[in-house]
């Protein structure tokens, strides 16, 4: 049995070294220096736990006239509250995350965002993931953003309920079980004939969107032409997940609510779609009495991405010399090592992490010893990007909402379909 994983001092005594080097290279009369009294305070806002915490203490000893503060919101108040910000010109925090569904849509203000190109971001192009640095730019040399993340996808299962229904335990051969979502399925309808008390997959609406993050085009064609309606491999997905909610597959839990989190605690569900970020939230909902109990393996279909974020400087802050230089520290290769190092697993976007021997060596205890480094590193390194339209984050909102109503009884999938499409057309209105 595994035990939840303690950061690694290691990893932070090279941040010290990775802060003074950042420290070093920006030029004289920033930071503390620019202030009354010599001292200023910073504000990063995030939408989870981004894993920074340990970050900011070790930035704040080696910068002693900078505060940092943590602001953190849910998905969508978060991005809400930032264009509400950027609208009004005051109230941004002086870093801020951002997702990568939402990242289109906010590079259409970029003016409202401090050009991070000025700040030495452009040594870092050849470093990073090459989709996640087109993602991070906007155009005529302006980068908007610091990748933090990305979500190389996996599938997280219970082994103690696999081996309840006569499945097979061992990471390697249950990848065997599901090379496309049909067998996935399939194994599923074989799971619940034996175990019927425990459901397959926790929601179809996190089931469809790893189906859709394996697509290089989804819901919006290369020139953001919204294709929801006529892409075969939507409806096609959108399909497949209704028919396995009304084959009683689903656990029908609303992806990140407080049911959800009591029905990874409780077990309900044997699997579940999981990127990297996923397994810092299984291991915080299940609680130490479950580590050892959840395995990771392939995620069908081959490679995927879901998620991954940025961090951004607004123009409106006081002091974004020095929001840029906590952007580049918090997103340095040491930091992103040591994130996913730590709890929250993040997968770093950076490929010298990613092909870093401590990082491709890196097994997490909770998850029996699971090897996360191979695993989600081979998933991103191998992926193609799914490119997402500048309204992609709102449109995808009824087709999950349409699969909830499957789940709630309330709709049978052509419904549900039908249903999806005309609040998708809705909501390209706005």
């Amino acid at each position: 049995m595994g035990s939840p994983r303690p950061r690694r001092s290691l990893s932070l005594a090279a941040l010290a070294a990775a802060t003074a080097l950042l420290a070093t290279a920006c030029s004289s009369g920033g930071g503390s220096g620019d202030s009354a009294g010599g001292k200023i305070t910073l504000t990063v806002a995030t939408f989870s736990d981004f894993g920074y915490k340990p970050l900011i203490a070790e930035y704040q000893k080696s910068h002693p006239g900078v505060t940092v503060k943590e602001r953190v919101s849910q998905l969508d108040q978060h991005h809400n509250s930032l264009s509400t910000q950027l609208s009004s010109g005051s109230g941004a925090a002086d870093v801020v995350a951002i997702e990568e569904g939402y990242m289109p849509k906010f590079r259409e203000v970029k003016d409202k965002f401090a050009n991070l190109a000025d700040y030495g971001a452009l040594e870092r192009k050849d470093a990073y993931l090459p989709y996640k640095w087109a993602q991070s730019t906007a155009g005529d040399g302006f980068v908007m953003g610091y990748g933090t993340d990305v979500g190389g996808l996996a599938i997280c299962y219970r082994t103690d309920l696999f081996q309840q229904a006569g499945l097979p335990t061992d990471r390697a051969e249950v990848a065997k079980l599901w090379p496309t979502w049909d067998a996935y399925f399939k194994t599923g309808e074989t799971f619940r004939a034996k175990v019927a008390d425990h459901a397959w997959f926790d929601s179809a609406g996190n089931i469809f969107t790893a189906m859709m993050n394996q697509t290089e085009f989804g819901f919006f064609d290369g020139s953001d032409a919204y294709i929801g309606d006529t892409n075969p491999k939507v409806k096609q997905f959108f399909d497949a997940t209704g028919s396995a909610v009304e084959q009683g597959l689903s656990a029908a839990l609303s992806p990140f609510s407080q049911q959800w989190n009591a029905g990874i605690k409780q077990g309900r569900m044997a699997t579940m779609t999981c990127p990297a970020w996923m397994t810092g939230l299984i291991q915080s909902a299940a609680g130490p009495e479950n580590a050892g109990k959840w395995d990771i393996t392939a995620v069908p279909g081959g490679g995927g991405n879901w998620g991954g974020s940025f961090l951004t400087v607004p123009k409106q802050g006081k002091h974004v010399k020095e929001a840029a230089e906590l952007a580049a520290f918090l997103t340095s290769p040491e930091s992103e090592k040591a994130i996913f190092q730590g709890p929250t697993g993040s997968l770093p976007s950076l490929t010298g992490v990613l092909n870093d021997p401590a990082v491709q060596g890196t097994k997490q205890p909770y998850f029996n010893d699971a090897p996360t480094g191979q695993i989600f590193a081979a998933s991103a390194n191998g992926l193609t990007p799914s490119f997402r339209g500048t309204k992609d984050q709102q449109v995808r909102v009824p087709f999950g909402n349409a699969l909830g109503l499957i789940e709630q009884q309330k709709a049978s999938t052509a419904e549900a379909w039908d249903k999806a499409l005309a609040e998708a057309k809705k909501s390209l209105a706005h």
